[in-house]
C-alpha cells in the first residue's frame, strides 16, 4: 500500500503517532459519531498501535461538507484515503455501530487490492446478511432524538441544548439514512480473522445477530458478548482494549 506522501489529515485522524508501532488500527465511529470518540483508544493502545481515527465528512470540523450518502461510498472514500498513505505496516479495521458496516465493506475493498486485514473488529452491529427494515431516519426530528435518547450513545447536555441539536441533527439523520438504506451485496467471504463484540441487551443488535458476523470470514472468528445496551463499550473500555490487544499481538511484519 505503499505511496508517495499525500495529505490524509482531513480523514484519517493519528493522534499519537509512533513509527514503533508494529501494526495500525483505523477506527470508524457510529452514526452521528466523530474521530475524537476514540482518542482513548489511541492514548491507551499507543505505542503498542498506532490507532488512525476516520473523521466523517459533515461533522465538526468538516462540518460544512455534504454528509454522508451511502455507506458503500463512504467505504470507498476510506478505502482510497488508505490506499494514499506512504505506510505498510499491518493494517486491522475496528467499527462500532454504522462504523461495523464501513469497516466491514473497507475489509472487501482491501482485499480485492490484494491486502488482507490483520484483523476486522465489529462492535455493535448486526452481520451485513441480517437485514431489519428500520426507518429512524423518516421519523421527525424529536422522533429523531427519542432514539438517540434510547440507545443512550450522546451527552444528554448535546440532547438538551436546542442550538447543539440544530447544527448536529441534519448530519445524524444522513447518518441513520446511510445505516438504514444499505443492503448487503453477497460475496467472497473475508480472508481475515473478525471479532464481533455486542452487549446483551443491545436494541440494535442481538447475540444471534452478531454472532452471523461467522458467515462473512474463511478466518477465524470469535464472539464476545459484554454486559450492557448499544453503548455497552463506554463501560466496558477496559475489557475492549483487552480483547483489541490479545487479537493484535503477536503480529508479523509483511
Amino acid at each position: 500500500m505503499t505511496m508517495s506522501a499525500v495529505d490524509t489529515s482531513l480523514w484519517l485522524r493519528t493522534y499519537h503517532p509512533t513509527d514503533v508501532a508494529p501494526i495500525r488500527l483505523v477506527c470508524l465511529p457510529h452514526a452521528g459519531g466523530s474521530a475524537g470518540y476514540y482518542f482513548p483508544v489511541s492514548r491507551a493502545l499507543s505505542p503498542r498501535v498506532e490507532v488512525i481515527a476516520v473523521q466523517y465528512p459533515g461533522r465538526q470540523d468538516r462540518r460544512a461538507e455534504p454528509g454522508i450518502g451511502s455507506l458503500r461510498e463512504l467505504a470507498r472514500d476510506v478505502h482510497e484515503q488508505l490506499r494514499r498513505q506512504p505506510d505498510d505496516r499491518p493494517l486491522a479495521l475496528f467499527g462500532h455501530s454504522m462504523g461495523a458496516t464501513v469497516a466491514y465493506e473497507v475489509a472487501r475493498l482491501l482485499e480485492d487490492d490484494g491486502i488482507v486485514p490483520a484483523h476486522l473488529f465489529v462492535s455493535g452491529r448486526r452481520a451485513p446478511s441480517r437485514h431489519r427494515d428500520e426507518r429512524v431516519h423518516l421519523q421527525n426530528d424529536a422522533g429523531l432524538v427519542a432514539e438517540m435518547r434510547r440507545l443512550d450513545g450522546t451527552a444528554g447536555g448535546l440532547l438538551d441544548d436546542p442550538d447543539v441539536l440544530r447544527m448536529v441533527l441534519g448530519v445524524i439523520r444522513d447518518d441513520y439514512r446511510a445505516a438504514e438504506t444499505y443492503r448487503w451485496e453477497p460475496g467472497p467471504a473475508l480472508h481475515c480473522p473478525v471479532t464481533a463484540l455486542t452487549g446483551d441487551h443491545d436494541p440494535k443488535v442481538t447475540p444471534a445477530e452478531a454472532d452471523a458476523w461467522r458467515d462473512h470470514t474463511n478466518a477465524a472468528f470469535t464472539l464476545r458478548v459484554f454486559d450492557g445496551g448499544h453503548f455497552y463499550l463506554n463501560s466496558h473500555q477496559a475489557d475492549v482494549l483487552d480483547t483489541i490487544r490479545t487479537a493484535l499481538t503477536p503480529v508479523p511484519h509483511r
